[in-house]
């Protein structure tokens, strides 16, 4: 299930798998990242993925992630790993892949795309992902939206302004669990939404390289396969965070961790990603 544990955190926070798992079936797997009790998105964040990760030749994992133009994706960097760890990775561009015409996991179809370049923040390790969870993705064609669709990337430091409220929310998209409990899982390849809020930033529960969101039946939030996906501020298309860990395995619930983004080093990445792949 490839669960992390965050052993150096005051508090024991579980990680988000890095995905969930890709089965060559229907079947539910047991390793999620969703948007639990979200709403579904349709056709409102088309810049929103689903990623597919190939361990040997092989589907293994699922993550989400975000165009910021028509040839990078941007996501986390459990999703695509230290170098060599994947053998493949593309992406699936349907709202609803479950129902859609490709040909998932697989690629060679309609609506998938390979990658053909990939790489996490230069200091990203699996032992200590969420400390530079951020990963990018170039692909071999373009994904063409509307004008003001693609996601856009924060100022520096941006989020230290903010204050934890119910006032202060954001925007979390994936194709994570829609539920996952002890006794009920969805697990359908379908784009969901939801609004959480900001309950921990610059704590030392969140550190300076993450901020806590809420996750509950009220407001919807991150659950397993949602990894990599978006955090977009409020309704824009900004993107603040990507979905990192989670604090319970057992339930998506309490509270999600989302890796920040506007920190300099970070940006730094993005961009040189961007360069030398242009």
């Amino acid at each position: 299930m490839k669960y992390k544990v965050m052993a150096t955190l005051a508090a024991a926070i579980l990680s988000l798998p890095a995905c969930e798992e890709a089965p060559t079936t229907a079947e539910v797997s047991d390793k999620p990242s969703f948007i639990v009790h979200g709403t579904v998105d349709n056709d409102l964040h088309p810049a929103v993925v689903l990623i597919i990760m190939d361990v040997a030749g092989v589907p293994t994992y699922r993550c989400s992630g975000t165009l910021i133009s028509p040839t990078f994706v941007l996501t986390a960097g459990h999703c695509v790993g230290e170098p060599g760890e994947f053998s493949a990775i593309r992406i699936f561009t349907e709202s609803d892949v479950e129902n859609g015409d490709n040909n998932y996991p697989f690629g060679g179809g309609p609506n998938s795309i390979e990658a053909t370049a990939w790489a996490s923040h230069p200091e990203f390790t699996e032992a200590a992902f969420y400390l530079h969870d951020v990963g990018m993705i170039q692909l071999a064609s373009p994904v063409v939206l509307p004008e003001g669709e693609y996601g856009t990337l924060p100022t520096v430091d941006q989020l230290d302004a903010l204050k934890p409220s119910s006032h202060t929310t954001f925007t979390v998209v994936g194709y994570g669990l829609q539920r996952f409990n002890p006794v009920h899982i969805e697990s359908e390849l379908v784009r969901m939404y939801a609004e959480p809020h900001l309950v921990q930033i610059n704590k030392p529960n969140a550190g300076s390289y993450s901020f806590l969101i809420s996750t509950n039946a009220s407001k919807g939030g991150q659950c397993f396969g949602d990894s990599g996906g978006p955090v977009y501020l409020e309704d824009t298309n900004v993107i603040v965070g990507v979905t990192s860990y989670g604090r319970n395995r057992n339930v998506c619930a309490a509270l999600g961790g989302s890796f920040r983004l506007d920190r300099e080093d970070v940006l730094d990445f993005i961009n040189s990603f961007i360069a030398s792949h242009s």
